[in-house]
């Protein structure tokens, strides 16, 4: 029997629930497919709160290693804790891996109603960027000198007064660029 070893993110909130029926439906898929010829050994990775309990980070390296080595992975919905460095545990999991495309495969389904002239027709692949321009934010924790250097700049500078930035308020940009939005 031929075994592939896929790491899996259990993730927060629902995620252990979600993740528990996944894993027993992907194991039912796989093994109708394959009629017991292949299957799958599961290794759990940590990430999110469950990492942040456990090891004291919620993004460890040992869980980018392993994803790393086993080059596949599924996880469960994970939380962003607010203020501690990034903005997305989703989008450092993205550019940790550069994973920089999301690949959407459309395809029109018989009897399903669209706007589309000829729906039988539709055939394509969406390439969504995943890493740069909006993803690529750089933010600063709540307090922090850079905070209190943007805010004076936004205020003395660019005269920004519409907008109250109290100062517990943390700052991210977003940066766009014409490259990065031709890129694909």
């Amino acid at each position: 029997m031929m075994t592939r070893t896929i790491c899996y993110i259990e993730g927060d909130g629902v995620g252990p629930e979600v993740t528990a029926v996944m894993l027993k439906a992907v194991d039912a898929a796989v093994g109708k497919a394959y009629q017991g010829a292949k299957r799958i050994e599961w290794k759990e990775v940590l990430a999110g709160q469950k990492a942040f309990d456990r090891v004291g980070t919620y993004l460890p390296e040992e869980t980018l290693e392993a994803i790393r080595k086993h080059k596949v992975a599924i996880k469960g919905p994970l939380t962003t804790p607010v203020g501690r460095g990034f903005r997305s545990l989703n989008v450092a999991l993205r550019q940790e891996l550069d994973l920089y495309v999301c690949l959407r495969p459309v395809e029109y389904f018989e009897g399903t109603p669209s706007p589309v002239k000829h729906p039988e027709l539709v055939d394509m692949v969406i390439f969504r960027e995943n890493t740069e321009d909006i993803y690529a934010g750089i933010e600063w924790e709540a307090g922090s000198e850079e905070v209190k250097r943007v805010l004076a700049f936004l205020a003395e500078a660019m005269h920004v007064s519409s907008i109250r930035f109290p100062e517990t308020s943390a700052i991210g940009v977003k940066p766009v660029s014409k490259e990065g939005s031709e890129r694909l």
